[in-house]
């Protein structure tokens, strides 16, 4: 039995490695910028007063990932927000290996074109060390969400972690593994 290879892992090793090699002089393969982990993650500001909708955002989360997410509990009190330490307010998942690439493939060729109006993601939200990440503002793009089981509209957050030492060299990989970046005119001063 041959062992299945995400179809984005296979298109980095037979595409993006030999460009960004040559695109930015690599003497070894290993420095090349790979993938290290997607993490996505929800907060739930309003599951201090409705619990059930942390259970809500849990349950999305692995219809979308696959995998069992991680609930967060506040570290402080806070009583403006009527938070109390150690109540749950949101949730998030960490990918890694194969599941982290069926994960973006899916993301990129099918979440990401069902956004209302969506013209490309802006190439601005890299961190100065080579992570991505995005917001999203509407849980229903992915399609393992079911829209008429939904209670409420809510949007989550995608981090995409690379081993990249700048920005350019991210965005670059990112662009390659088919990322719809669209680049922004710099503000004149």
């Amino acid at each position: 039995m041959e062992q299945y290879i995400p179809r984005l892992k296979t298109r980095y090793h037979e595409e993006v490695v030999p460009a960004l090699l040559k695109q930015f002089s690599y003497a070894n393969v290993m420095q090349v910028p790979r993938l290290v982990k997607v993490c996505v993650n929800k907060g739930v500001g309003e599951a201090t007063l409705n619990p059930k909708l942390l259970d809500n955002a849990v349950e999305e989360l692995r219809l979308i990932t696959g995998q069992q997410p991680a609930v967060h509990r506040a570290k402080k009190s806070v009583s403006n927000f009527k938070l109390r330490e150690g109540m749950a307010i949101g949730a998030s998942v960490t990918m890694r290996a194969e599941r982290m690439w069926e994960f973006l493939d899916r993301f990129i060729t099918l979440a990401l074109p069902r956004v209302r109006d969506f013209r490309g993601l802006s190439d601005r939200s890299f961190d100065g060390r080579g992570n991505y990440s995005v917001g999203i503002k509407e849980q229903i793009i992915f399609p393992e969400v079911d829209i008429d089981k939904i209670d409420q509209i809510n949007g989550l957050d995608v981090t995409i972690v690379t081993t990249a030492k700048t920005d350019e060299e991210a965005y670059a990989l990112l662009k390659g593994l088919g990322m719809p970046f669209v680049r922004r005119e710099e503000p004149v001063a």
